[in-house]
């Protein structure tokens, strides 16, 4: 927002502003912040920023977590969150070495900027332009439990079809199991909401194409955004969940980008539409009859995510929920395979996007729940590796896949991980290719691994109410 630390404090002046916040991204992908009154603004606070616990954001370890997080004043942003007229930073996370403050290699950010210049340094191209689409669900109310002696969540949306028949009466108004893909008023409660929080984004710089209702009857939405430099929409991606999650709360709602929240309805997830630039020319689009109008560098990059798909899945699904999203019957992807318009394969190939700049794919097992960063970095990396190697994706098996995944059941298809413990052991197998260039530092990967397994352990060892219905009586 900000060119010159000269324009920031003019804005400071004729705005008023009266705290400057600070937003710092940890290594799970989410937010912490920290606040400076505005009177205490200096050229001085964005050079040499402010120390923090690097052990709490999941940077490093305990006895040498000293850190330095250094704001950057161009990504300043007047928050609508805020009583008092505040505006916001974000910035990256920097080591203390004899030298001075030097970038983190660990921190996510840096993590992304690292893949973008590897690809613009080895002449791949110089724009990785991407197109996140994010699903997610508006409710009414939340509760859950994990005590000891009790368990469970209820969740609720006045529009969801158990509604039309309970005591409180909500008139016929309701939106079907899985019937909500692009419902309309009366049945799609929350549109204002909804375009309220795409008023919020374009007034941020991110620009809205569409947002619409989505499958999931129980109040899913989806926002999607105009395809960006990845650098921006990685920041980006950050400013979507927080205007969602934020604005759904001063509504007095509750949004969530949660892969599953519901048994037997539509997941959430967040697609990611990937293209190549170089020069100003796009280099997806491919001639004569190439298939899916395809040019062989955009194979090439296909046949790389293709190729690491197991591992980019402890990335993109990160969470114990991911894996109950990635099952037959919800239109998820379920196998690691591309096509055309079919959305059982992990890769799908618009068959609307027929002009040369709009070739392109999406990738469609990766969740809000990533670190967007990381994905966005891994992604890249996994495609440029498939570029070096040539990989062609039909030579390697990986389809063209015309059939619905649903209804094959002869084992000829690889098939995503069916955990999130299963997606970290093809993690640790599998991941040279995010080491290439110095973009990831194994010691990240090996922080990331560690987190995610203790998760999944807290996970498993709790019992859940349909264990209760299986085995109480065994």
């Amino acid at each position: 927002m900000f060119s010159s630390y000269r324009e920031l404090v003019e804005r400071v002046k004729s705005e008023q502003i009266e705290t400057l916040d600070f937003k710092v991204t940890g290594l799970s992908g989410r937010w912490k912040h920290l606040s400076v009154p505005a009177s205490r603004m200096t050229e001085k606070l964005f050079r040499n920023g402010f120390g923090f616990d690097g052990s709490n954001y999941g940077y490093a370890r305990v006895e040498s977590s000293d850190m330095v997080f250094i704001p950057e004043w161009s990504t300043g942003f007047r928050d609508p969150f805020w009583e008092t007229p505040t505006l916001s930073f974000l910035g990256t996370v920097h080591e203390i070495r004899p030298e001075g403050f030097v970038p983190y290699p660990g921190d996510s950010r840096v993590v992304l900027q690292k893949a973008l210049d590897r690809m613009e340094s080895e002449g791949i191209a110089d724009r990785f332009v991407i197109g996140p689409e994010f699903e997610f669900y508006i409710l009414d109310s939340v509760s859950y439990r994990n005590d000891m002696q009790a368990s469970g969540f209820t969740l609720d949306a006045s529009q969801a079809e158990w509604h039309t028949h309970d005591e409180a009466g909500r008139l016929g108004v309701r939106v079907p199991r899985k019937g909500g893909y692009h419902a309309d008023a009366p049945q799609d409660l929350n549109r204002d909401l909804r375009a309220a929080m795409s008023a919020a984004l374009e007034k941020l710089g991110i620009a809205v194409k569409y947002h619409h209702h989505e499958v999931g009857g129980p109040g899913q939405h989806e926002i999607e955004v105009v395809p960006d430099d990845a650098a921006r929409l990685g920041d980006g991606t950050m400013l979507v969940k927080y205007v969602v999650k934020n604005l759904a709360r001063a509504w007095g709602k509750v949004a969530t980008f949660m892969p599953k929240p519901f048994f037997g309805e539509a997941g959430n997830g967040m697609h990611v539409h990937m293209q190549l630039f170089k020069a100003g020319e796009p280099l997806f689009a491919g001639l004569g009859n190439a298939y899916a109008g395809l040019s062989e560098t955009a194979l090439h990059f296909m046949g790389g995510i293709l190729t690491h798909t197991a591992a980019l899945s402890g990335l993109a699904s990160p969470g114990t929920n991911s894996y109950r999203r990635l099952v037959k019957g919800y239109e998820a992807p379920i196998a690691v395979a591309f096509a055309m318009g079919n959305r059982s394969a992990v890769i799908r190939i618009p068959g609307y996007a027929k002009a040369p700049e709009d070739r392109r794919f999406e990738f469609r097992s990766s969740d809000a729940s990533c670190n967007p960063y990381l994905l966005y970095a891994a992604l890249l990396a996994a495609g440029m590796d498939g570029i070096a190697r040539g990989i062609d994706p039909i030579g390697a098996g990986f389809g063209p896949l015309e059939r619905n995944v649903y209804e094959v059941a002869d084992g000829s298809l690889e098939l995503l991980p069916s955990s999130l413990d299963e997606a970290l052991d093809a993690l640790e197998r599998d991941h040279d290719f995010l080491l290439a260039g110095g973009v990831f530092p194994e010691s990240l990967l090996e922080n990331w691994v560690s987190m995610k397994r203790l998760e999944a352990r807290r996970v498993l060892e709790v019992p859940t109410p349909m264990e209760m219905a299986l085995y109480l009586d065994c």
